[in-house]
Formats: structure tokens, C-alpha cells, sequence
């Protein structure tokens, strides 16, 4: 009897060992492997140059590392073929570590890819000294947009593409609204997008500003995503959150939301996995 009720608990340790190995396997799937999402959002006034357009958007990298020197995280990006990259904030993050030269590294095999685009995010300006980070990324041939506009062109149409700088950032600096009335000054009613870090500003103010298609990130899919919600909590830590992944729609205006690719201090992800997202632009109905 005693050879026996030690085999049962040998095999009930076997089994708890053998329980937590795969949910610690499981964990480490959720937060340290790819997934590519396809989004195809469709704009009534996009010119037909941009037809077809097709745009990887990153987002809340938080000093993570996908492969070595973020390798597959690059590889990964050059597999989809964008003909642009946005790169929408929270590169770095404050309760994290940071590897030597991964700005510049970042920005480098990004550009190499296609021509890329940043907005900085709450952590940046967290962390401080913004304007090397700036710096180090427009050295390395990423285009930094802090509260201005540029224009992108193909197949012989224009588009207007704007940048603001996280509202963490500096008090004194141009606010959206201002932003928005030098593109209607300068521009007339172009098709324009808007690439803001803050997914939660959508509805209450950059949905009004007047853009056709704003892109986000901040919301990390909402940390935990279950069946039938829009994630279960923020990283505000407030319960089921809004606005967190994919598209939405207010007032006329387009929202995209990507769920992003790393955590901040000691979050995780579950059901949730870093996401390279891919957008193509269409004209036509939403």
C-alpha cells in the first residue's frame, strides 16, 4: 500500500510539473511570438492613386527584442511588403531596461525596409532626453513627426500624412487642433491621417479634428483579450476598456488600433500576442 500511495503522488507531481511547464510555454507563446493581423479599411475619399496601399503599423515595442537585434521582428516587417511603415509611439519604455543603440538599430532596419514614419508615445517622454531620441531615429532615416504634416504621394495622387507628439510631451507645444487647422490652410479638404499614440482621444477629440483615418496604439489589445470583449483590462488598469485593436468609427472618421508588441514593467500579455499590423488602404464604402 505505501509503494503505492507513493507512485500516486509521484504521478500527481509529474503532472503538476508537467501542467506548469505548459503554461509556462503558453505564456511565453503570448508575449514573445509574431502574429500578422490584415486589415482592409475602405475610404469613400481616398484618391485612387492609394488604392491598395499597403502600411504596417507598429506600435508599443516598450524596449522589447524579437530575435536578435529585433532580426525577426524585421524579417517579419520585409515579409508583408509595406510601401510604408508608421510607427506610432512607445518605442522605449521607463521600467525597462535599454539595450545599447536600439533606437537607432530599430530605426535603421526599418527604414531599410520602407520609408518610415514615428510619433512619440507617453513612455519617451517618461524616460527623457526626447530630442536625442529624435534625434538617433531621423539619423537613422525615420521620418519624426512632432506636430506637423508631410505629404505622400503615389501613382500620382497626394494624401497628407500628420504627426503629434504625445500629450505627456511639452505644455507649450502645438496642440492637435492647431495641427489640423494648418492642413485645412495649406491643404484645402485633403484625404489625411493622423497618427497619435493615444487610442482613448478618439472619440472625445482627434475623431473631430477633421482626419479620415487616425492610427493608434497605447491600449496593448487590452492586456488580455477574451471571447465577446473589447480586452478585459487596460493598462490603466481599468476593466473591459475600449478602443483597444482593430478599427473603429466616429464622427466621420476611422480609427485603427494596434494591439502592439510589448509590455510595460511587469504586464503580459494573454491571447493577446504581439502584432505586426498590416493595413490596406481601399477606396470605396466603408
Amino acid at each position: 500500500m505505501a509503494k503505492k500511495r507513493r507512485l500516486r503522488r509521484s504521478f500527481r507531481a509529474a503532472r503538476l510539473f508537467m501542467a506548469v511547464i505548459l503554461v509556462a510555454v503558453f505564456l511565453w507563446w503570448n508575449n514573445a511570438t509574431l502574429v500578422v493581423k490584415q486589415f482592409d479599411p475602405a475610404f469613400p475619399t481616398l484618391p485612387p492613386g492609394f488604392d491598395g496601399c499597403r502600411v504596417v503599423v507598429l506600435s508599443d515595442l516598450h524596449s522589447a527584442q524579437f530575435g536578435r537585434d529585433n532580426e525577426t521582428l524585421l524579417e517579419t516587417v520585409a515579409e508583408q511588403s509595406p510601401e510604408y511603415i508608421f510607427l506610432v509611439g512607445d518605442l522605449l519604455d521607463q521600467y525597462r531596461p535599454l539595450p545599447e543603440g536600439y533606437a537607432a538599430s530599430i530605426a535603421a532596419g526599418l527604414s531599410a525596409i520602407a520609408p518610415t514614419y514615428y510619433v512619440t508615445g507617453n513612455h519617451e517622454w517618461a524616460l527623457g532626453d526626447v530630442p536625442a531620441l529624435k534625434k538617433a531615429l531621423t539619423e537613422n532615416g525615420v521620418t519624426v513627426l512632432s506636430n506637423q504634416a508631410v505629404t505622400l504621394e503615389r501613382f500620382g495622387d497626394t494624401i497628407v500624412l500628420a504627426g503629434i507628439d504625445d500629450p505627456n510631451g511639452y505644455a507649450d507645444q502645438k496642440s492637435p487642433e492647431t495641427l489640423a487647422a494648418e492642413i485645412a490652410q495649406k491643404w484645402g479638404d485633403p484625404f489625411w491621417i493622423l497618427l497619435a499614440h493615444r487610442n482613448g482621444r478618439f472619440a472625445g477629440q482627434y475623431s473631430l479634428l477633421g482626419a479620415d483615418l487616425v492610427v493608434s496604439g497605447h491600449a496593448h489589445g487590452g492586456i488580455i483579450r477574451l471571447p465577446f470583449t473589447d480586452g478585459l483590462i487596460s493598462h490603466d488598469l481599468k476593466l473591459f476598456p475600449s478602443y483597444t485593436a482593430g478599427l473603429y468609427y466616429e464622427n466621420g472618421a476611422t480609427l485603427f488600433v494596434t494591439r502592439g508588441l510589448g509590455n510595460s514593467g511587469p504586464s503580459f500579455r494573454l491571447f493577446n500576442r504581439p502584432e505586426v499590423a498590416v493595413l490596406t488602404l481601399h477606396t470605396g464604402a466603408q
